[in-house]
């Protein structure tokens, strides 16, 4: 029988062990989020392709198409006859803004259904758009899924190697779920970033800050940075007494609020 001091040795011979304390290993293929500071802190480098990653935020529409459109495009560029399915998405997609973030548009579909079951209708376009060989990203709405019903979607995701995204609201973080990757979503006003984004859950030790992300469009980001310099310039010329305000109060420009989602 093996002491504990030889098992401690034994471990490190077993590359496919994988302790709680530690990151975890890319078991499944990692789709480069297009952020670095994102993919130091998820599992293999990124979104886990095969798998479910759940997103949590307190209104739809807000957040997704900034943290997910780099991802995307990534793939579309690499299979670009495969599909993008939105499944019950709060708003149709706003054309001119995707496609500024390299999307393209002709290679996407959307699914919406009757106020009447719509709850499981959802689920049905979820499952049935993971199971199709066109596909190769599905961006699904739920928010009245239950844990037996993102159980089901993260098998389908993994049987056929499609990257899922679920999205709900804030009061699900409080119900267990499946899903390998759990993030919170969170707007922040800072000339740093625009998004806070909290890792819940992942195979590896809690993240103990979250990850300020800056996913404004470039030209956008340089916009709302001049805006913020000719506000400072104004205020300064107006009232040279009075000290100008700390930069992350100088964000009320109605440009540098989050955006509606009719502008994504």
């Amino acid at each position: 029988m093996l002491s504990p001091t030889s098992m401690k040795l034994a471990l490190p011979d077993f590359a496919h062990v994988w302790r709680a304390g530690e990151l975890g290993s890319a078991s499944l293929p990692g789709v480069d989020t297009g952020y670095a500071a994102l993919n130091q802190v998820l599992p293999g480098g990124g979104w886990p392709q095969g798998a479910l990653v759940e997103l949590l935020q307190p209104q739809p529409g807000l957040h997704e198409w900034g943290l997910l459109a780099p991802a995307l495009a990534g793939m579309q560029l690499v299979a670009p006859g495969q599909f993008m399915v939105l499944v019950g998405a709060p708003y149709w997609p706003f054309g001119p803004a995707l496609g500024a973030r390299q999307l393209n548009m002709q290679r996407l579909l959307c699914v919406q259904a009757n106020e009447q079951g719509r709850g499981p209708a959802l689920l049905w376009a979820t499952r049935e758009a993971l199971q199709c060989a066109d596909v190769a990203s599905v961006l699904a709405w739920l928010p009245e899924a239950r844990s037996a019903h993102l159980r089901r979607l993260q098998i389908a995701a993994h049987a056929h190697n499609k990257l899922l995204f679920v999205f709900r609201p804030l009061r699900a973080q409080h119900e267990s779920s499946p899903a390998p990757l759990r993030l919170l979503l969170d707007g922040a006003m800072s000339e740093q970033g625009n998004l806070w984004v909290h890792v819940l859950k992942r195979r590896g030790p809690p993240l103990a800050s979250p990850v300020l992300l800056a996913t404004r469009p470039a030209r956008l980001a340089l916009l709302l940075a001049a805006s913020r310099e000719r506000a400072r310039r104004r205020w300064e010329e107006l009232a040279p007494a009075v000290p100008a305000p700390h930069p992350s109060l100088r964000s009320s420009h109605a440009l540098d609020r989050t955006a509606s989602p009719h502008h994504l």
